[in-house]
């Protein structure tokens, strides 16, 4: 087991490491009833693209359970469902994402087979060996030790289950770093400030990516926690990746 860390980061800052999980709350707070359309305009709707790999790649079918954590909108929930899944939990440490993520479900007339559930990745209040596949998209760089969520994701799935990870990811094309770092520490923050009314909020999405581990010492990671099979691929030249693994 991980011993717990003194301090963490957030962002580039160092901060106390039980106070990151309340600082990433606050952010998501503040970004909460216009984070879709920010997803939507700081990616060019690219970010469709990489969830609707993420559900090409778990390839839903009938009666397949689906722990979704960190997916308060619901985007990776709704894509499941559309795509033959069976049931979807939806866990998010954040009550007014959840929040849009019931009323969007309510607007598309999505009232079966979908459970949201206020929760945090390092302590998930699921049952052990319970689900068939596990999903986290663009979260667990958030969460304040790691290492701990992917063994809770291990403990919830059940043998044989399948653990998806899309996440930001290190750029592999230096020219094509050099104008994301550009777009990234520049417009960005602008953008969420004018459309979200929170730059800070998006800085902290700036720099948060820059502190996710490579995507081959992320791999490394998930085999520590105990599962098999681990791969990842890049998508959008090293923007996103997908990291797959089974529990075992």
């Amino acid at each position: 087991m991980n011993r717990p860390e003194t301090t963490t980061h957030f962002g580039f800052k160092t901060v106390p490491a039980d106070e990151k999980s309340g600082m990433v709350r606050d952010v998501f707070d503040s970004v909460a009833p216009k984070y879709d359309l920010m997803n939507d305009l700081m990616s060019g709707g690219i970010h469709r693209l990489w969830k609707n790999a993420l559900i090409s790649q778990l390839r839903p079918r009938a009666g397949m359970s689906l722990l979704d954590v960190g997916g308060g909108t619901g985007d990776v929930a709704f894509r499941f469902l559309k795509n033959g899944g069976g049931t979807v939990t939806v866990v998010d440490i954040n009550e007014e994402m959840l929040s849009v993520g019931r009323d969007r479900a309510i607007d598309r007339g999505i009232l079966d087979n979908i459970n949201w559930m206020p929760g945090d990745a390092e302590a998930l209040p699921i049952t052990d060996a319970s689900v068939d596949a596990y999903t986290i998209a663009f979260c667990i760089r958030n969460v304040t030790n790691p290492h701990r969520a992917l063994e809770e994701a291990r403990r919830v799935l059940r043998p044989g289950g399948r653990f998806l990870c899309l996440e930001f990811s290190t750029v592999a094309l230096p020219w094509l770093s050099r104008l994301y770092d550009t777009y990234s520490f520049n417009i960005l923050p602008t953008l969420g400030a004018s459309i979200a009314g929170d730059a800070e909020a998006y800085q902290y999405l700036a720099e948060s990516i820059r502190k996710f581990p490579l995507q081959k010492e992320f791999a490394g990671m998930i085999e520590k926690a105990g599962f098999g099979k681990v791969s990842y691929r890049n998508l959008s030249g090293g923007i996103a990746a997908i990291h797959s693994a089974w529990r075992i």
